[in-house]
């Protein structure tokens, strides 16, 4: 039986987390070429801008950057284009049920490398109030005291 290798993490979306509440999590492969791939290994990719949208039965990540691969020269595609991401048909019937409930979107978390290949995590998503995001905010900051002062009292 082969062993699972452990997850290579490429870039994560830190800033969904703050803007939303992620209800539900997800895992699609990416449709990407050859230099595209290289530029992943080396860790250049961003996905804080970018949004999932579900056109004609197909998912596409808009806005992820892939910066060119340096010795790509022609073979190097345009590092905005949509990237198409692979699911299977009831996964994306059900995604689409879920996306015309009022509030949700797709939203990517984090893009890394198992067992070889390239897999995006984006998770169903509802927008938080800016309420919401202060009181995290609040929340943050106490645990972060409680732990400040359980580390002075221990020493």
């Amino acid at each position: 039986m082969a062993e699972k290798e452990p997850k290579k993490l490429v870039c994560n979306n830190k800033k969904a987390y703050h803007d939303y509440f992620i209800e539900e999590k997800y895992e699609a492969g990416i449709e990407l070429f050859g230099t595209e791939v290289k530029s992943l290994r080396l860790g250049k990719c961003s996905v804080k801008e970018s949004f999932i949208r579900i056109d004609k039965g197909e998912v596409y990540a808009y806005g992820m950057h892939i910066t060119p691969y340096e010795q790509g020269n022609i073979f190097n595609k345009d590092p905005m284009r949509p990237k198409k991401l692979l699911l299977h048909k009831y996964e994306i019937t059900k995604l689409l049920g879920k996306i015309t409930e009022k509030g949700y979107t797709l939203v990517p978390l984090e893009v890394y490398f198992s067992n070889g290949r390239a897999k995006l995590e984006f998770g169903l998503a509802k927008g938080k109030k800016l309420y919401d995001k202060r009181e995290d905010i609040a929340k943050k900051d106490m645990r972060r005291e409680t732990e400040r002062e359980f580390k002075v009292k221990n020493l």
